[in-house]
């Protein structure tokens, strides 16, 4: 007896917000169990906090590579671009809750690297993805 694969609804045309939004969901919700994990890391053994920023870019890859690998095998074509525009979704929405929650945020080099690094990992992630199904 073979099961149905649930079908996501599909819009017309190549960009599908339905598998966008369910890709960065996904991501985001991986940074959020990453985090958490590395908050319990830092407060119960002996980790410097000095390692956060390095954790927060390590975290910020594997979560735009895993929305954008899934985006990609469920569109099927184009993976890089489709990546590209998870990557990109993905900082642009954590830019904006930053700006509205964080009062002393600055757009500096810094943000302009995480946007470039959230690109080409969504990119690759993308192209990954392709290659996956």
């Amino acid at each position: 007896m073979k099961v149905k694969k649930k079908s996501v609804p599909r819009s017309p045309g190549p960009f599908n917000i339905w598998i966008y939004g369910k890709g960065l969901v996904r991501g985001y919700v991986l940074s959020l169990f990453l985090f958490l994990i590395t908050a319990l890391l830092i407060t119960y053994t002996a980790l410097n906090e000095g390692l956060i920023p390095i954790v927060n870019s390590i975290i910020l890859i594997l979560s735009v590579a895993y929305a954008a690998i899934y985006s990609a095998v469920n569109i099927g074509e184009r993976g890089w671009l489709h990546g590209a525009i998870v990557g990109l979704l993905y900082i642009l929405i954590l830019l904006i809750f930053s700006k509205i929650f964080v009062s002393g945020f600055e757009f500096d080099k810094y943000v302009t690297y995480k946007i470039v690094i959230s690109l080409f990992t969504g990119v690759i992630g993308g192209m990954i993805g392709i290659n996956i199904k």
